[in-house]
Formats: structure tokens, C-alpha cells, sequence
């Protein structure tokens, strides 16, 4: 498995939160409050492989913290370099 980012937990939230306001505002989806935070996080990957915004992880790799880990390491990128969570 990758290196854990420093904030990995944090950065996986802000990345939730950007995906689901995104999806939620293209009328892509609608969330139910019973919904899990798994489903949610399985969701957003599949949405951000959908639009090609991040690859694919081989069908071996294919599992929750893989999942968590591409998702920190996509919001990275979408943060401004002076960000707290890249401190």
C-alpha cells in the first residue's frame, strides 16, 4: 500500500465534500442520510474515474484504504499549494 499522507484523514474528507457538492450540483446523484460513508467514498471514486480526473486501480488493489488513499492523493492536487492539510 502508498505511503499515508500526513493528513490523509482530513484530506479524504475535504475530497467527499468537493466530490459530493460537485455531483450533487450536476444533478448526478442524491445522497439519503442512511446512506454509508463507504458507499459514499465507493461512489466518489467511481465518479472521479468516470469524468477522468484520476485512473483506475488495478482490480487487485481494488479495496476500501486504496480507495480512501487515491482520493487524499487526488484532492492534493486540487487544494491550493498553501492549504493547511498540505502543511
Amino acid at each position: 500500500m502508498a505511503r499515508k499522507l500526513k493528513n490523509e484523514k482530513e484530506l479524504l474528507k475535504v475530497a467527499l465534500e468537493m466530490v459530493m457538492a460537485d455531483a450533487v450540483k450536476r444533478g448526478v446523484v442524491e445522497f439519503e442520510p442512511t446512506d454509508s460513508h463507504d458507499l459514499k467514498i465507493e461512489y466518489a471514486y467511481r465518479l472521479l474515474i468516470h469524468d477522468q480526473a484520476i485512473s483506475p486501480l488495478p482490480e487487485a488493489q481494488r479495496n476500501l484504504p486504496n480507495i480512501k488513499h487515491r482520493l487524499a492523493m487526488w484532492v492534493t492536487h486540487q487544494l491550493p499549494a498553501d492549504h493547511e492539510l498540505l502543511k
